[in-house]
């Protein structure tokens, strides 16, 4: 369904806001915010303007910096009061030379949140054996790959000492819950320890069959006792 421009509900500042994605990876970009001017200048150029509310003016991206954004597409919220604008975008989307404005992530979700993310495909395996073998083989997929977006590869990008920092603060968070929280929370803080004990392994070239063998040896040592 197309729209018109008479169509958008703009505040009672006369603006809305326009959530800018780059086009090919879906990443959001940024989020600005445009006036009937400025949106009547991105649809007759295809790159995008805006409204900046600190200067009171009208501005087209990339004009000095040349990181201009071009429209591939815009499409309407349903509430009519929120623009998404895909771009191919020229260059870095924030002032700070980043190539998207939203970097900083929230205190406490990382490890829960986007870990949960990457193994959201795993199969429902018959056993936890078979379920820690996939997310090692899923986790080994994603070093190799790196796929942008993804939690765990930005672990991997971060380096060694990011995801022992990650083992020692999970594994603290499980110690806490086990002391005196309830026992879905010691569930879920041990899975992300788990999480993040396997992305440990696997950057350090460590398998599973060699943590099995380990723990195999011990079993038979102590049977003997």
């Amino acid at each position: 369904m197309k729209f018109k421009q008479e169509d958008v509900k703009f505040d009672g500042y006369g603006l809305v806001p326009a959530i800018v994605q780059d086009a090919n990876t879906s990443e959001v970009l940024m989020l600005a915010y445009m006036n009937g001017e400025s949106l009547r200048r991105t649809l007759e150029t295809a790159e995008t303007w805006f409204w900046s509310r600190s200067r009171a003016a009208l501005w087209h991206k990339g004009a000095t910096s040349g990181h201009i954004q071009r429209v591939v597409d815009i499409k309407l919220d349903c509430d009519r009061d929120a623009l998404l604008v895909s771009v191919v975008p020229a260059g870095p989307a924030c002032h700070t030379g980043a190539r998207t404005c939203f970097q900083d992530q929230a205190e406490g979700l990382e490890g829960r949140a986007e870990s949960l993310a990457d193994t959201e495909s795993l199969n429902n395996s018959t056993s936890l054996g078979e379920l820690l073998d996939e997310l090692y083989a899923l986790i080994k997929r994603r070093r190799a790959e790196r796929p942008k977006g993804s939690y765990t590869t930005y672990l991997f990008n971060e380096g060694l000492d990011k995801i022992l920092a990650k083992v020692e603060e999970e594994a603290a968070e499980t110690v806490v819950a086990g002391k005196s929280e309830t026992d879905q929370r010691l569930i879920e803080e041990t899975s992300d320890l788990i999480y993040h004990l396997t992305v440990l392994l696997v950057e350090r070239g460590v398998t599973l069959a060699q943590i099995r063998d380990e723990l195999a040896m011990r079993q038979g040592e102590q049977d003997t006792k």
